[in-house]
Order: C-alpha cells, then sequence, then structure tokens
C-alpha cells in the first residue's frame, strides 16, 4: 500500500514559497494546488529548465534553484529539465541579435557538469532530472505545425525582445519564435503544475500556461525569480561581464569577491542566496543601523553563511580566518600564487634586455584586464611592492637583483614575483 504523504499546512507553505519571489501567477492557484495536494497527499510537479550554454554555475544561476528546493523541503517533486535541444535551438530572451545555437557536443559537455554544481543544492534522490530532446527531438512536422497553430504571431512579438530587435529594424529568425512554444511544450510533456524562472522569464512561463490549456490541462503557476546583481552592484550577474561569483570557485576567491560588493547590496543577498528568514534579516539590518554590528561584520557573515552552503562550514571559516589575516591584518596569507620572471627561460615574456614594468607584469598574469588598467591603480595609490605604495606607472622589476617580491592589487590577494 501507498503511504498517503503529509504535508505542511497551505498557509506555512505559501509563507516559504513567498521568500524572495518576485511574482507568483496567480497566487490563488498556487493556493488551490497547495490545498489540492494537502488534500490528496499528492506532491505537486514543478519544473526548473535550464539550458546548458555554459559550463558553470555562479550564485545569480542558484536563485532559482534555491526555489526549486524550497519546493523540494515541503515534499513536493522537483523537476530539474536539461534543455539540451533548446539550447541548440537558442533563447532569445534578453539577446538583441540572434544567438548563436550551441553544437550537441558542446550541450552535452556542459549538461554533465551543470548536474554535478546542481547537487550542491538539491538532493540528488529526490530530484527528477529531464532532458527535453526526450520528446522534442522526436516531434514530427505535423506536430510542430500544430504546436505552432496554438499561438498568434501579433502574441508573440509581444515579447520585449522581438519588439525591440523590430523597432530598430534588427532581424529575427524564425527558429527563434519556435523556442518560447518549445519551452511552453515542456510544460504540457512533464504536466507541470508549477514552473520557476527568473523575471526576464516571465513571457516563456506565461505562453506555458496558455499552452497546457490548450492541450487540455490545468494551467501551471508561473513563479518569478528576481535577477540577481552582480558584484558591481549595476549589473546582473553574469560570467561575460566578470561580476560574478562561481560556486565551484575556492572559498577564498568567493570569499574576496563577496566582500567586494556594498553595504547595501548584502541584504538582496541575504534574501536571494541564503535560507535567512525576512524576520531574520530584518533583525539583521536593524543591528547594523543601530550600530550594533560593523556592516564589515555582517558581510563576512554572510559570505561565510554562502560558503558553507557549497564548500563547508570547516572551509567557509578558513576562507574567513584567511581574509582577515590578508585584508583586515595586512599579513601575507598562507598560501600566494607565484610568478617566476626568468630572462633565460624559453617564451619569457618580456623584453630580456630591459626590466619589465609592474604595470605590464600585472597585466600579463591576469591581474587586470588592461594594461591601461594597471597603470589607473598605479596612479591612484592601489598597488603595492614589497609593502611599499607604488604611484609611478613607469616602475620597473629590477631583473639584476635576484629575490621574492610580494605585490598587492587593490582588494585582489596579493602574489609573489619571483626573479631569478
Amino acid at each position: 500500500m501507498t503511504t498517503r504523504k503529509q504535508f505542511k499546512p497551505v498557509d506555512e507553505q505559501i509563507a516559504y514559497l513567498r521568500k524572495g519571489a518576485a511574482e507568483i501567477i496567480r497566487e490563488e492557484d498556487l493556493r488551490a494546488k497547495l490545498e489540492a495536494s494537502v488534500k490528496s497527499g499528492k506532491p505537486l510537479r514543478v519544473k526548473l529548465g535550464v539550458d546548458p550554454t555554459a559550463p558553470d554555475l555562479h550564485l545569480g544561476h542558484t536563485v532559482v534553484l534555491r526555489k526549486l528546493k524550497h519546493f523540494q523541503d515541503l515534499g513536493h517533486t522537483a523537476i530539474f529539465l536539461v534543455g539540451d535541444f533548446t539550447a541548440m535551438v537558442g533563447d532569445p530572451t534578453g539577446q538583441s541579435e540572434t544567438r548563436p545555437p550551441l553544437t550537441r557536443e558542446q550541450v552535452g559537455a556542459n549538461a554533465k557538469t551543470y548536474l554535478e554544481q546542481v547537487y550542491k543544492i538539491l538532493s540528488k534522490e529526490n530530484t527528477e532530472v529531464r532532458y527535453n530532446s526526450e520528446w522534442l527531438g522526436k516531434l514530427t512536422s505535423y506536430e510542430i505545425v500544430r504546436l505552432c497553430a496554438h499561438y498568434r504571431l501579433a502574441r508573440m512579438l509581444e515579447h520585449e525582445d522581438f519588439r525591440s530587435r523590430l523597432a530598430g529594424n534588427l532581424p529575427i529568425a524564425v527558429h527563434e519564435l519556435l523556442y518560447p512554444l518549445f519551452q511552453a511544450y515542456d510544460s504540457v510533456v512533464l504536466e507541470a503544475d508549477v514552473e520557476l524562472g527568473a523575471t526576464e522569464q516571465k513571457f516563456n512561463l506565461l505562453m506555458g500556461r496558455e499552452i497546457q490549456r490548450e492541450y487540455g490541462q490545468p494551467s501551471q503557476v508561473a513563479l518569478t525569480m528576481p535577477i540577481l546583481v552582480g558584484l558591481d552592484g549595476q549589473r546582473k550577474m553574469s560570467k561575460s561581464l566578470g561580476n560574478y561569483v562561481g560556486i565551484t570557485e575556492a572559498p577564498s576567491e568567493m570569499f574576496g569577491k563577496l566582500m567586494s560588493i556594498s553595504d547595501e547590496m548584502m541584504w538582496p543577498y541575504f534574501d536571494l542566496v541564503t535560507d535567512r528568514t525576512p524576520e531574520e534579516i530584518a533583525a539583521l539590518t536593524a543591528k547594523v543601523k543601530s550600530g550594533s554590528t560593523h556592516p564589515m561584520e555582517m558581510k563576512m557573515s554572510l559570505a561565510q553563511e554562502i560558503i558553507a552552503g557549497f564548500h563547508g562550514a570547516a572551509a567557509a571559516e578558513k576562507a574567513a580566518a584567511e581574509f582577515q589575516r590578508v585584508y583586515r591584518d595586512r599579513q601575507a596569507p598562507s598560501e600566494m600564487h607565484e610568478y617566476i620572471f626568468d630572462r633565460g627561460e624559453d617564451g619569457y615574456p618580456f623584453d630580456s634586455n630591459a626590466n619589465p614594468k609592474l604595470s605590464h607584469a600585472i597585466h600579463f598574469h591576469g591581474i587586470v584586464s588592461s594594461r591601461a588598467e594597471a597603470e589607473r591603480l598605479i596612479k591612484q595609490g592601489a598597488v603595492e611592492f614589497d609593502g611599499v605604495v607604488i604611484k609611478d606607472p613607469t616602475f620597473a622589476i629590477n631583473m639584476n637583483e635576484p629575490g621574492t617580491h610580494t605585490v598587492r592589487v587593490g582588494k585582489k590577494p596579493p602574489f609573489l614575483v619571483v626573479v631569478k
């Protein structure tokens, strides 16, 4: 005999699921589905679709993943849908031009690493993993035409990205119009009760509601989550913008990046990437406002909490101690990157007859993105060489004196330059 599943009271579930959510469309529908679930003992089917367009996840990706975990925590079925077929089509959302489709090999490699990282948040045993190539790859031409017949072109062109491209006389490829329809059809096949996505996915999620009705199913609830702003405090977190915190990065690297966010940005991070309740976050905010807790201490607590979720409490504590040692106590870290400068070595990147400028060395080793940025930081007094602030952008490393030198650039971890 199948054991009837027991769920928490509906009001308690709603309160938990509201945390951090941007919009629930419609909340009354969610309440009705939860009430039916409690009565029947049958869990809701909650879908999150992700196209594996890159190999690594960052904190921005985890915002909606955490909401899927919340449903999982409440006993509902978490469906992690790998968009291996749709990734080869290319999502037009947020794109000002046609996104180049990925190859099957790229998608397969990315999907493998995605799942390894996703299980840092979701319970592997209680997650239903599906691939939309299972059904989208088998659709006949007739079935695709039938799917297209369920939606009007005028409605499709209400999509903000399509509308702005039309206004700017920019091209829209026909396959891009199919993407939202394919995503909606995923909900039909999976019989989704709820679909999760970022706020920018709202159009696609709402289309899922309509297409389900067209196929004789109840409409899913669309729950959107805010987009996490990156380390620059202005644009959404993105690897291409360099304002991201990767969840597989070393704990010390994550800690340093998180400590670089502004004091104001702490609170959205507490809300979206920790399990703190709204009441707990309000209490923490009050402590900072009253002066009983310094913003730096609160930010260190945030960084430690986030890192513990991915690397464990011991690694988070070690990263915090290292940050305290290097940035607050101005001591050298226990481990430092070492760059060897040897004019006699094959492939030596600088003129072997001259001393390399410090700015060139900083740029060459990837500490900053350009020589100009390195020179700007030196002029601002943000670079130290053996504990001495350097403000001369022409300062050069003396290659005639073998030895080891410590270099600091802004808030980045110090590193060693070894002259041989």
